[in-house]
């Protein structure tokens, strides 16, 4: 299914965490890139959905990986300008990084349910896909299941309208760290809990058709 570049994952952690994590659950920014470079992907953008700022430092990360946080609380539906926000930061990266392949990362803490929801409404919104064909593409990819059923529920009773809610786009969200250039490509990833006995990352690929990610750019 060609045509997306998300990955998902759960948040990365700054060594200070490492002494409250057995050696195979710790997972830091480092941790992150080095697990996708051993996939021979790159990774050019990571959206933070996590409600605080204490996991980790933007600057602990690659001076070319753009980093944008967007705070989005948990347990809740996303507000209209968080997904707003999401559509935007997503839309401007694919429109400046049309010419290459670089990934879309995108975490809460544990890369599942805000991850989810929010992956899944661009899906439905901007791509045009099925409400129940993005969430068991986002599951099946993902290795683990959305959890929460209002996040489902909610998903599930969107109509399908491509490129909804992306009129005059403002992507003042979006932040570049210095001498970033924004890319993408589309995968997701197991990637679980850090209490977890799986891995942080895993292969499958998620993807829709190509409808969208090109020729608009509402996103400014």
């Amino acid at each position: 299914m060609p045509g997306t570049r998300f990955i998902a994952f759960k948040v990365p952690l700054k060594k200070s965490f490492d002494q409250k994590l057995h050696p195979e659950e710790r997972f830091s920014p480092c941790d992150l890139i080095k697990k996708i470079k051993e996939q021979k992907e790159e990774l050019g953008l990571i959206i933070d959905l996590t409600y605080t700022t204490r996991y980790y430092r933007p600057e602990e990360l690659p001076d070319t990986l753009c980093y944008s946080k967007i705070s989005t609380m948990g347990h809740e539906i996303p507000n209209r300008h968080t997904i707003f926000q999401f559509k935007c930061v997503v839309k401007k990266f694919l429109r400046d990084n049309k010419d290459n392949d670089k990934l879309i990362g995108v975490h809460c803490t544990h890369g599942l349910n805000r991850t989810g929801y929010l992956v899944c409404r661009y899906l439905i919104d901007v791509e045009g896909m099925e409400p129940n064909t993005a969430i068991e593409l986002f599951n099946r990819a993902r290795g683990h299941p959305i959890e929460r059923t209002n996040y489902i529920q909610d998903l599930q009773k969107r109509s399908v309208k491509t490129n909804c809610g992306l009129k005059n786009l403002s992507s003042g969200s979006f932040k570049e760290k210095s001498g970033a250039t924004p890319n993408a490509k589309k995968q997701m990833v197991k990637h679980h809990l850090h209490h977890s006995n799986q891995g942080p990352l895993a292969v499958p690929r998620l993807l829709p058709s190509q409808q969208g990610l090109q020729g608009n750019s509402e996103c400014r």
